[in-house]
């Protein structure tokens, strides 16, 4: 478990209502998000009930966008799944990321860290263990090379790769949990074609790490970013959505 294992349990249930949201928004045609046929529709009996786990109903989730590999910032991620995950269900969110450097022990009170950027980046040793015991006591990375850059993907994996030497990252299949907690997600949908599979590390049972090569940035709820020429997946806020929600079901 996490330092902060009271916060994460009084996350946890949060999720029931969460999963069990009773009416989604209109969808805003210009939303790329919704371009492709993606079922929205909320699945009971995914999360726990919140009688068997602990924590007040008031909790807010607050989500973390790492600074690392020195000074590289996870700019050009946009938040506005935060807003979505609010305004549809009843969880209560801080609306906003919060810079956190990985080399800090501030990590840990965040049970969802963002990682993205373009270019190639090392990891300093004070970071990668950082990182390998944050994940290892319950917390989750979500990854994205931002506008598919290849650099950033090839750094990725090789700081994966020497976290993980065991335990290499897999194609997520759609039947994966992650895919159907809040939404029903049964495709992945890209500006260009055919988008590449998420990746996934799983520690345990408990998916710890997700990656997605072309990008989960959603660039097009952000200022002063465009994915001008990689093949971002346009869906990505409803999958977003639904990995906070698989994150704070554990």
């Amino acid at each position: 478990m996490m330092h902060q294992s009271n916060l994460i349990q009084a996350l946890s249930a949060m999720l029931l209502a969460t999963a069990m949201v009773t009416h989604l928004c209109a969808a805003d045609p210009a939303d790329p998000s919704e371009t492709k046929p993606v079922a929205s529709k909320p699945l009971p009996g995914v999360v726990p009930d919140p009688t068997h786990v602990g924590g007040e109903t008031g909790s807010v989730v607050q989500v973390a966008n790492l600074v690392y590999a020195g000074s590289k910032s996870s700019e050009c991620f946009a938040d506005h799944f935060l807003i979505r995950a609010e305004n549809e269900s009843t969880i209560s969110t801080s609306r906003r990321f919060h810079a956190v450097k990985l080399s800090g022990d501030e990590i840990y009170n965040y049970p969802l860290l963002i990682m993205t950027g373009e270019g190639d980046f090392v990891l300093g040793a004070s970071e990668r263990t950082n990182l390998l015991a944050y994940l290892k006591r319950g917390g989750f990375l979500l990854a994205s090379a931002g506008c598919s850059s290849t650099e950033w993907d090839r750094s990725f994996r090789r700081e994966m790769a020497s976290l993980f030497e065991d335990n290499e990252m897999k194609k997520l299949e759609m039947d994966h949990a992650v895919f159907h907690t809040v939404y029903d997600i049964d495709t992945l949908s890209a500006k260009h074609g055919e988008p590449r599979p998420l990746e996934g590390i799983s520690i345990g049972d408990r998916l710890s790490v997700l990656y997605s090569q072309d990008g989960l940035n959603d660039t097009s709820h952000t200022q002063g970013c465009c994915c001008c020429g990689g093949n971002e997946i346009t869906n990505a806020e409803l999958i977003n959505v639904n990995i906070l929600a698989y994150t704070l079901s554990f």
